[in-house]
């Protein structure tokens, strides 16, 4: 049974026909026009119609960025697109003659791993996800976690250090600010700044006038003392952070992707370390493993599929 993943990004709108077992059967990709939402539909819509022509298509299941209520249908807030308690679900299937289902992105790339990725094989998985901002998805007993509104597992938004750096969200010390790519970046300059091992990470800087993700993952890919600095630091906090999760969910696995991920074990060495020193009760707390994400950009609408599908399922 064929269903249609859709990815809303802030740049680029992805979709794609996926079987049973998560494959990818046909695939588009369109410019996000984010700043008109009558646009944004219009470009889902024939995407959708555009995927589903000549195929059995059972259900949509659509990700995006921002809260999703509980029944996978309202968005209440989107960061990126001007969506305020969006009916989205009900405007597609109106449009569409479909099943449709939305969730949050996070959820759909966790759920994906989950079901075909690096979570294959347990039933209860942290995901975190290491871009700009951190993302989430939990997945307790096989099922998808999403909280009583739906707006559960926003895990970037955990504090961490109380009265901390400011945050996006309105609050200070939210994990985002301290295990992101925006973090490492931040981490990466202050090294710099301070000289000694910084010295390639600084001269980079001078020579391309700021240091980016890609200048800064080259040099730790390189072995370069300063970039792996950052990158530890980075690791440390994240690792605290799973700690913090293993006491409240006990996952059997914590699945890490995202631009940063692709460091591999360069990023889960400190990450285990961190862990291992903050963890309560160590020595007679079952620990998890850790892991990097295997579908990378797929996993969205890998996932949205997939839980359209299931959503259908459960409503026959």
């Amino acid at each position: 049974m064929h269903a249609i993943g859709i990815d809303i990004g802030g740049t680029k709108i992805a979709g794609a026909v996926v079987d049973e077992l998560g494959a990818i059967v046909r695939s588009e990709r369109v410019p996000t026009p984010a700043g008109d939402v009558a646009k944004l539909e219009d470009a889902v819509v024939a995407m959708i119609t555009s995927l589903a022509a000549d195929e059995e298509v059972a259900a949509v299941g659509v990700a995006a960025a921002g809260f999703i209520d509980a029944a996978q249908s309202m968005v209440y807030y989107a960061p990126n697109i001007d969506w305020r308690n969006e009916p989205f679900r009900e405007k597609l299937e109106a449009r569409v003659g479909k099943s449709v289902v939305v969730d949050n992105d996070a959820n759909a790339a966790g759920w994906a791993e989950f079901r075909f990725g690096a979570g294959r094989m347990v039933s209860d998985m942290v995901m975190l996800t290491i871009g700009t901002g951190v993302g989430g998805a939990v997945v307790a007993g096989d099922r998808l976690f999403r909280g009583g509104f739906g707006a559960g597992a926003e895990l970037g938004h955990m504090r961490v250090v109380p009265d901390g750096l400011a945050c996006g969200c309105g609050q200070r010390g939210c994990l985002e600010q301290y295990g992101s790519g925006r973090a490492l970046l931040r981490m990466a300059n202050e090294v710099a700044d301070a000289g000694g091992v910084g010295r390639a990470l600084a001269k980079a800087r001078d020579e391309h006038g700021t240091l980016d993700g890609r200048l800064v993952g080259s040099l730790m890919m390189a072995g370069d003392a300063g970039a792996l600095t950052a990158l530890r630091e980075l690791g440390h906090w994240l690792g605290q952070a799973a700690a913090s999760l293993s006491a409240i969910l006990d996952p059997q696995r914590f699945v890490f992707g995202g631009g940063v991920a692709e460091a591999g074990e360069l990023l889960l060495e400190p990450i285990r370390e961190a862990y291992a020193e903050h963890l309560p009760a160590r020595g007679y707390h079952p620990e998890p493993d850790f892991v990097i994400a295997e579908l990378v950009n797929d996993a969205g609408v890998v996932g949205a599929a997939d839980l359209a599908r299931v959503w259908v399922d459960e409503h026959a």
